[in-house]
């Protein structure tokens, strides 16, 4: 392996790399908690926070929790799912352990390999006299197929889900992610373009099940001496809202950049054999371009990642090698590879590249130059 010294970077380069609103008011919000001596419990600026962001969403009821996992698991008992529900299996393995993790059995469906989200005619031939619901993930910035699902959805009478992890400020021409299914469940940790330290949110215009979520954040109390349901704690602490109150002040700031990053690596990529940029932002759609996206032809991706990574550019694999393939799904399910092809076949190629507000042109430049040399070889 050759390796140019010119394009090593000092300090690694990570996809994820925090973006970071204004200091100064983050810390007058935090000092301001440190007056009140309010930390947690549905403070101030958590409901503040919840507040700006339904306004954000145009979504009636936001709910913020502790991180998007809970806020998955939260909804699935909140809705009395039982049986199986539909799932990708090409996502990060808490959507599927959500389910799991609620006693229900996940039902991997295969993807559409342009789009990589739910393939609607595989979910369809999973549907079962146990299916309860749909869960589908928004990837990469890019909306699944919400239309088709929800049609799909109703015609079975079953509930739809969406997995909102990679898709805060995303919109279609039906409107703004956050709208759609039953409810959709935001994650705001720290990897995302849009974070509060750690933290995420559940978005419904349901009005039932938005109260019953509110109680089910914190142990079913309704009053201090009264649960009246089954609970968890899901709570969003004061000093994460406060991170996502300033954080939100700059979204459009941090989807600017990201946009402008994705556009250079189009640009820089396209003369180079054996790789593909994938497309996030379709006609119709307003992408957040949470990550920036290849795929590898000719059973190259791991030189490409292994190159990277010798010049300090922590590139990942994602989401290899799907949730059918690890524990403890694929104990139970050996088989399950079998019928997701495109799955398979996607997760073995797709490289996830820095992006972000904290790299640059040159940087891009960069990493564009270690992999056009990678696969010139």
């Amino acid at each position: 392996m050759e390796i140019n010294e010119a394009n090593v970077f000092e300090q690694p380069l990570h996809v994820g790399r925090p973006n970071m609103g204004d200091r100064d008011k983050f810390l007058a919000l935090a000092s301001e908690i440190f007056d009140r001596r309010w930390l947690t419990n549905d403070g101030p600026l958590v409901r503040e926070f919840e507040s700006s962001l339904s306004e954000f969403l145009g979504v009636k009821h936001v709910i913020a929790v502790a991180n998007c996992t809970l806020g998955l698991e939260l909804v699935v008992e909140g809705l009395g799912l039982t049986g199986e529900v539909i799932v990708p299996s090409f996502t990060f393995v808490a959507t599927a352990h959500a389910i799991a993790w609620r006693g229900l059995r996940p039902v991997f469906a295969d993807i559409d390999p342009e789009t990589h989200t739910l393939d609607v005619e595989s979910v369809r031939n999973r549907i079962t006299s146990e299916t309860s619901a749909i869960l589908a993930v928004h990837l990469w910035g890019r909306p699944a197929a919400v239309r088709e699902l929800q049609q799909l959805a109703d015609e079975y009478g079953l509930k739809l889900i969406l997995d909102a992890a990679h898709a805060f400020g995303v919109a279609t021409e039906s409107g703004s992610i956050g709208n759609f299914g039953v409810a959709e469940i935001f994650s705001f940790h720290a990897t995302k373009f849009f974070n509060s330290f750690e933290g995420g949110a559940i978005s419904t215009n349901d009005d039932v099940l938005a109260a019953n979520l509110r109680l089910s954040r914190n142990f079913g109390f309704a009053g201090e001496d009264n649960v009246i349901r089954l609970g968890s704690n899901a709570k969003m602490t004061e000093i994460c809202a406060a991170m996502g109150l300033v954080n939100l002040d700059d979204v459009e700031k941090f989807t600017e950049i990201n946009t402008s990053n994705f556009e250079r690596y189009s640009r820089k990529l396209a003369d180079i054999r054996g790789i593909t940029l994938h497309e996030v932002a379709p006609e119709g759609t307003k992408s957040n371009h949470q990550y920036v996206v290849a795929l590898v032809a000719g059973g190259r991706r791991d030189d490409v990642i292994s190159d990277l990574r010798s010049h300090n550019v922590l590139a990942r694999r994602y989401f290899w090698p799907g949730a059918h393939r690890m524990e403890p799904y694929r104990s139970h399910w050996p088989n399950a590879g079998k019928g997701l092809p495109h799955t398979e076949a996607v997760a073995d190629q797709v490289v996830v590249l820095p992006t972000g507000s904290a790299i640059d042109a040159d940087a891009i430049d960069r990493v564009t130059d270690i992999i056009a040399g990678t696969l010139a070889r």
